[in-house]
């Protein structure tokens, strides 16, 4: 490792800034922090590369993105013969720097590049690469990790994130590079071009296309008081103006965190799952007397909403991801009903480790639900399918309990804008018939029973907190659980990994038709489950757990019982690996 931090030394010379974090630490003797930047190289992944800022081949820096941007270019002309690539940049620290070295090192390979003028949201990226007929898109992006963290995403011709197989081929690409240092990039020219605002005005027009009640012209000013954070991200303009086109003008910003800020200062994560990042919604939300909050994370894929509530001790509630997904299926599939316009091959689309309540709720409605892994390029493909006629179905919803929905196919990623959109929607449809989105969201759970749901994150940092988790998964699959608890007996055992279901009493195995994943999922004889992966972006293991039962205390007491028992079970088998 000594060689590589040397390398890096030398070649930093002429970059003044990273040069003297590198000095730094090499001056203090940070053994622990030079190790992380240097022992490994940044993974590339499936979804692109994310991580800490700073030097080294194990951080994000102008030479990782410039590494990743060259084997972006060599796969283009491999696979395509030429290329297009639409480029947008979040609020983030060194994004735009990043989107700009990606750019030129694409156009000194002869790759023609979209570049956005100024920072944008994933959704407009993704309909931007099918609007332009790009052969791929980046976005510049850590979505909603802690502001010393950056990323890069790649999306495919379709708009959606790269899927296995043909990540799989790009990832070769760009780990055959083996000096990031010495990468060239062009000088300014004709190949990178400035995307038009009209591509802006596109998707604005697109985003009515969602709503189930459209009335242009229509003002509901006087009807529906909204508060809305972007969090110190991209979705502040766009946002405004899809509410301000659509009739939704009396939207409140929360002033304090409408700036964008790469150091997100009023929050410690810019992440809308968090209840701390509604405290200041939550203020204008009194003052204002709003019917509904929401807040998008930096880069606007995720949206979270709350919702007024007596009981909580600051007057609203955050609904879960699982919740909101629930709402805006909920509402979809009864106004198409009403409508008589739901297709007999309809087809809604989670992940595995979202609510079950979708699946029962669209069987209600007489259409499919299925399915897919984590990550939205999964729905995406499916979407992609169903368009190709490689299977047969009419997409009509997708999400996944982290807060990401899909309503409308012109964007192939989740979209905040478009779930914004819908929430107000139903906000104001509730609110004229005398009742509230918790009154709805009520009336679902007495329907169809109480689903209860929740995640733990263990972070597990660096490379011993690489093999924990390694060490965790291998356990889980060699030593299975019979039980959790005393409550919890495990009937069946989903391993995305070796890609079959074992039935857990019999010992019969059948296929899982998914790609293989690292994940584990158990479900249990009273219908709740819990399902165990590493995090695709953060150095965690993230565990799921859902429950369902016919009244809400015994469905919370349930999921409680359920996640002390099993994260028991988690620890010890940390602790037996450390011994």
């Amino acid at each position: 490792m000594d060689r590589v931090v040397e390398r890096w030394r030398e070649g930093l010379r002429a970059d003044p800034r990273l040069s003297a974090q590198l000095e730094e630490m090499i001056q203090n003797q940070d053994e622990t922090q030079l190790e992380d930047c240097f022992y490994r190289s940044l993974t590339f992944g499936t979804g692109g590369m994310r991580g800490q800022l700073g030097p080294g081949p194990n951080r994000m820096n102008r030479y990782t993105v410039r590494k990743a941007a060259l084997g972006l270019a060599r796969y283009l002309k491999a696979t395509a013969g030429e290329g297009r690539v639409v480029i947008a940049f979040d609020s983030r620290r060194h994004s735009d720097l990043f989107a700009q070295e990606a750019a030129l090192t694409l156009a000194h390979e002869g790759i023609a590049v979209d570049l956005f003028p100024s920072l944008r949201p994933t959704p407009l990226l993704s309909f931007a690469v099918r609007a332009r007929e790009a052969n791929a898109g980046i976005m510049i992006t850590a979505s909603h990790n802690p502001a010393e963290y950056n990323g890069l995403k790649v999306y495919d011709e379709n708009g959606g994130q790269l899927t296995p197989e043909p990540a799989g081929v790009l990832i070769e690409y760009v780990e055959a590079i083996e000096d990031e240092l010495t990468i060239p990039v062009a000088a300014e020219n004709e190949l990178v071009q400035t995307l038009p605002a009209s591509i802006d005005d596109r998707y604005e027009e697109a985003l009515a296309s969602v709503l189930e009640q459209p009335r242009l012209g229509e003002d509901y000013g006087d009807e529906l008081q909204l508060v809305f954070s972007p969090l110190h991200g991209t979705a502040l303009e766009p946002l405004k103006k899809a509410f301000n086109r659509n009739g939704y003008t009396n939207v409140h910003i929360v002033a304090e965190q409408a700036r964008p800020d790469p150091d997100f200062s009023t929050v410690t994560k810019p992440n809308p799952e968090e209840a701390e990042a509604f405290a200041w919604a939550k203020r204008w939300g009194r003052e204002k007397q709003a019917d509904v909050l929401i807040a998008t994370d930096p880069d606007a894929d995720r949206l979270g909403v709350a919702v007024p509530d007596e009981r909580a001790d600051d007057g609203y509630r955050l609904l879960t991801g699982n919740e909101t997904g629930f709402l805006l299926l909920d509402y979809l599939l009864a106004q198409r009903s009403d409508k008589n316009e739901l297709p007999a091959n309809g087809k809604v689309l989670k992940t595995i480790v979202t609510s079950e309540s979708g699946r029962q709720l669209a069987r209600h409605y007489g259409v499919d639900c299925e399915d897919t892994l984590t990550g939205f390029k999964y729905i995406a493909e499916k979407m992609q399918h169903f368009e190709d006629g490689v299977e047969d179905g009419t997409f009509l919803f997708g999400y996944e309990e982290s807060y990401g929905y899909l309503l409308g196919s012109f964007v192939r990623d989740k979209d905040a804008l478009q779930a914004a959109l819908v929430v107000a929607e139903i906000a104001l449809a509730e609110k004229r018939a005398g009742r509230s989105l918790t009154d709805r969201l009520e009336r679902l759970y007495q329907t169809f029973g109480y689903f209860r749901e929740d995640i733990e994150s263990l972070t597990l940092k660096g490379k011993e907190g690489e093999e924990e988790i390694s060490s965790l998964l291998a356990s889980l699959r060699e030593e299975p659980p019979h039980a959790f608890g005393d409550e919890y007996r495990v009937t069946m055992i989903e391993d995305y990994h070796r890609g079959e279901a074992i039935d857990v009493e019999s010992g019969q195995r059948s296929p899982l038709n998914l790609p293989a994943s690292n994940v584990i999922k158990y479900k249990c004889a009273d219908d709740s489950w819990v399902c165990v992966r590493p995090s695709g972006t953060e150095p965690k293991v993230k565990c799921y757990f859902g429950v369902k039962k016919r009244d809400q205390s015994t469905a919370t007491q349930s999921l409680t019982h359920l996640q002390e028992a099993v994260m028991a079970d988690i620890n010890r088998r940390l602790t037996k690996s450390h011994t």
